[in-house]
């Protein structure tokens, strides 16, 4: 028996959860409208376009368009939601993200599809791997990375419910391990403690949750005791679960399916050195575009896997004080 198969997680995509939450959230607001990007089956929101066709727009591979007609609907009075691939979503919209929307504190909703290397064959130009980066620093933005399918529909659901103003949730494509269900917390910028310990911390975001779940097994055969923490929110950051583990581990390593430079790690980074400075080191695509392949075969490629993580985890505990 493997590692997976120790675990009874269903293999689900995330996206699933931002199509689901959209349905869901159409029966209890009349105003919400989503706007689409040509690529309405692979984001999943042709769960709503298909129930709800009167409230669905098609912008075409026009990504720039569709988040201007996103400010415009939202200054009106409707909730939108634009849903696109996370690379044309934070990429060539940056600008209309930005001015149009942000600087109005507009409150659009922004599904970015495909994150991290989950694209697969699709290769390095459809391959969302800086967009924690450049949403993240945007004033009025909240940021969600959600880890599975329940997770994603539960972040979709408080981005509409609960925040009045720009958001963007961060989701992948390939089948992940369903790792969170109904009954787990999800509270806004409110990190997810998955389990404790006292060695070193695991901070994660999205598909790598469960990588690093995987991964702390590995560690506490050695004796480590692993805390794992489930970073859905990057911003706003949960800045006292970071201190607290900086303060109980002494160690912390960061994990995600982004370029090392600017996401989650430097997110973490940043709280750690004004409040509690502990040995750190980062789990991530190491400054380079992604390739074609099956998702599974370049997250190993790449050393995001739980073997890499687990390798990498032993040689920052050697470093505490």
């Amino acid at each position: 028996m493997n590692i997976y198969e120790r675990h009874d997680w269903k293999m689900v995509p995330s996206r699933n959860g931002f199509g689901r939450a959209l349905t869901e959230l159409a029966e209890r607001h009349p105003e919400l409208v989503v706007i689409g990007a040509d690529l309405t089956e692979s984001t999943r929101a042709n769960y709503f376009s298909e129930k709800y066709p009167d409230r669905f727009f098609n912008a075409g591979i026009a990504e720039q368009n569709a988040a201007g007609m996103a400010a415009g609907l939202a200054l009106t009075g409707k909730i939108p939601v634009f849903s696109t691939y996370g690379v044309f979503a934070a990429g060539r919209a940056f600008d209309q993200i930005r001015t149009t929307i942000c600087y109005s504190n507009a409150n659009v909703k922004i599904g970015g599809a495909h994150g991290g290397l989950s694209v697969g064959p699709d290769g390095a130009t459809h391959q969302a791997l800086e967009e924690i980066a450049l949403i993240r620093v945007l004033p009025h933005m909240t940021l969600f990375t959600p880890a599975d399918d329940e997770e994603t529909r539960k972040a979709t659901i408080a981005a509409v419910e609960q925040i009045n103003g720009p958001v963007y949730i961060r989701f992948g494509r390939a089948p992940v391990p369903s790792i969170t269900d109904e009954s787990t917390p999800f509270e806004v910028g409110k990190a997810r403690i998955v389990k404790d310990g006292e060695d070193i911390t695991i901070i994660a975001c999205g598909a790598m949750v469960a990588e690093s779940i995987l991964a702390s097994e590995i560690l506490e055969r050695d004796g480590i005791s692993v805390r794992i923490i489930d970073m859905h929110t990057i911003k706003p950051i949960d800045r006292q679960a970071i201190e607290e583990s900086a303060r109980k581990t002494g160690a912390i390593l960061t994990v995600e399916e982004h370029q090392i430079e600017g996401g989650l790690g430097g997110a973490v980074a940043e709280v750690v050195v004004r409040t509690y400075p502990v040995p750190m080191d980062f789990v991530a695509v190491n400054d380079r575009f992604g390739e074609s392949g099956e998702p599974m075969e370049l997250i190993k490629k790449f050393e995001l896997d739980y073997e890499s993580i687990a390798r990498k985890a032993r040689e920052l505990s050697k470093k505490k004080a």
